[in-house]
């Protein structure tokens, strides 16, 4: 009987990020992280809220800088905002870790 594979389709895309975050967890005050569920925000998910949410940038232009498309930067932000809502919702933990990304160390902003 001949194997079957699953279509794993393309393989991810490393996206381009311009920091790390200053921390890796949030969490309800008063609860101890213990006691919490928690709800995970890859890095990648983090950078596309900062760019569009955050810095106010166009999704053609925010996924220019990540070097990604514009549809999966669409689909990151989806995927990003859900869960954030979730964790807001739920009352659970937040933990930023993960993804595909490529920290790049300088910008290209001009004084």
């Amino acid at each position: 009987m001949p194997k079957r594979f699953k279509h794993a389709g393309r393989p991810q895309q490393c996206r381009k990020i311009c920091q790390l975050p200053g921390r890796k967890f949030f969490k309800p005050a008063g609860i101890s992280l213990d006691d919490l569920n928690a709800h995970v925000l890859s890095l990648d998910e983090l950078e596309a809220m900062r760019l569009v949410d955050l810095e106010g940038l166009y999704h053609q232009d925010a996924a220019e800088q990540m070097g990604i498309s514009r549809a999966t930067l669409g689909r990151i932000l989806e995927n990003a905002r859900r869960t954030v809502v979730q964790t807001l919702v739920d009352g659970a933990a937040l933990h930023i870790k993960g993804g595909s990304v490529d920290i790049q160390t300088t910008t290209n902003k001009e004084n």
